[in-house]
């Protein structure tokens, strides 16, 4: 997949909002290495207060967290879904987020953009952000 520049995003007071009203945090590919931009975002983000939520196909817990396999078995709410996938596997991540219906925010970390599944999101009624990093947003707002 060539790499795309975003045409659906947030401005900066979308962003602040959206750290605004949210608590929870499900974070799509938050893997268990320590040296991953996965890991030390979570961190950080739990650090600021989020309660995240791992999804990733192994392990039983990362940074204290239960691990879920998929979106679908999280049985709580979720404002924001945070993927750390490649974008080609993106769409299928947010298709599960609007199948939910009760997610908020769909972010794609720095790199990642996937057009397609952003305009799905918005239209689903969600806010959208791609390509920024949620540690680096909100360590510059707040």
């Amino acid at each position: 997949m060539e790499c795309e520049f975003p045409s659906v995003n947030s401005n900066n007071e979308e962003i602040i909002e959206i750290f605004n009203n949210t608590k929870t945090i499900a974070i799509a590919g938050l893997s268990p290495n320590e040296e991953k931009a996965s890991n030390r975002v979570a961190k950080y983000l739990q650090n600021a207060g989020f309660k995240i939520v791992p999804i990733y196909p192994k392990e039983d817990v990362i940074l204290g967290e239960k691990v879920y396999r998929s979106l679908e078995e999280i049985p709580f709410k979720i404002d924001m879904l945070d993927i750390f996938r490649k974008p080609d596997a993106i769409a299928a991540v947010v298709d599960a987020a609007i199948k939910r219906g009760d997610i908020d925010t769909v972010w794609t970390q720095l790199g990642l953009v996937n057009n397609e599944a952003a305009a799905k999101a918005k239209e689903a009624g969600m806010k959208v952000v791609q390509n920024k990093c949620t540690k680096i947003e909100h360590a510059n707002n707040f």
